[in-house]
C-alpha cells in the first residue's frame, strides 16, 4: 500500500513540477513584444549605500548648476556640460531615462543615455546624480509627451500647450545614495 501511494504521488507531482518551470524562451520573448525598451542589465540594482557609474567615466566637462541650465537652456544648447542634482523620477520600466530637478514640482532636465547604450536602476529616484552630456532644448510630439507622462515624468508645457523640455544626452552618469 505504501508503494502504491508513493507511485501515485510521483505520478501527480512530476506533471505539476514541469508546469511550474519557467516558460520557454519563445513565450518569454512574446511577453516582451510591444515594449520598446531593451532588457534590463543584470547588475541594474545595486545594494544600498552605493556609488554607481554608468556609461563613460566623467571627464571634467564645464560645470553648470541645474538652476542655471533650467533657467537659460539656450545658452548651453549643443554644449557638453556637467550637472549635479537629485533624481526626481526615473523610467520605471527599464531605467532608460531619469529626470533631474531641484524639487518635487517645477521644471527639470530629462537625462537620456547616449546611443541608448546604458541605463540606471529603476529605483534611482531620490539618488544624487552627477551627469555629463550634451544639452538639447526640444519640443516634444504629443505622443512622446503622453508616453513620458504615462511613465511618471513631469512634462513642462508652454503657454501654447506644447510640450517642451530641456534634455541632457548623457555620456556618463554617477549615482549616489
Amino acid at each position: 500500500m505504501k508503494t502504491f501511494r508513493s507511485a501515485l504521488l510521483t505520478l501527480l507531482a512530476v506533471p505539476l513540477v514541469s508546469l511550474a518551470e519557467a516558460p520557454p524562451p519563445a513565450q518569454a520573448e512574446k511577453a516582451q513584444e510591444g515594449c520598446h525598451h531593451p532588457p534590463v542589465p543584470a547588475d541594474a540594482k545595486p545594494a544600498s549605500g552605493w556609488t554607481l557609474t554608468r556609461g563613460e567615466p566623467l571627464k571634467d566637462a564645464p560645470a553648470v548648476s541645474l538652476a542655471e541650465l533650467v533657467a537659460k537652456p539656450q545658452a548651453h544648447a549643443g554644449k557638453t556640460v556637467r550637472v549635479e542634482g537629485t533624481v526626481r523620477k526615473a523610467c520605471e520600466k527599464k531605467g532608460c531615462w531619469m529626470e533631474l530637478a531641484e524639487g518635487p514640482k517645477g521644471a527639470g532636465v530629462r537625462v537620456t543615455f547616449k546611443d541608448y547604450g546604458f541605463f540606471v536602476p529603476l529605483d534611482s529616484a531620490g539618488s544624487s546624480a552627477r551627469v555629463e552630456g550634451v544639452v538639447n532644448v526640444k519640443e516634444l510630439s504629443e505622443t512622446t509627451a503622453k508616453h513620458y507622462e504615462s511613465e511618471g515624468a513631469t512634462v513642462p508645457r508652454g503657454s501654447d500647450g506644447k510640450a517642451r523640455e530641456v534634455q541632457l544626452v548623457a555620456s556618463g552618469v554617477e549615482l549616489r545614495r
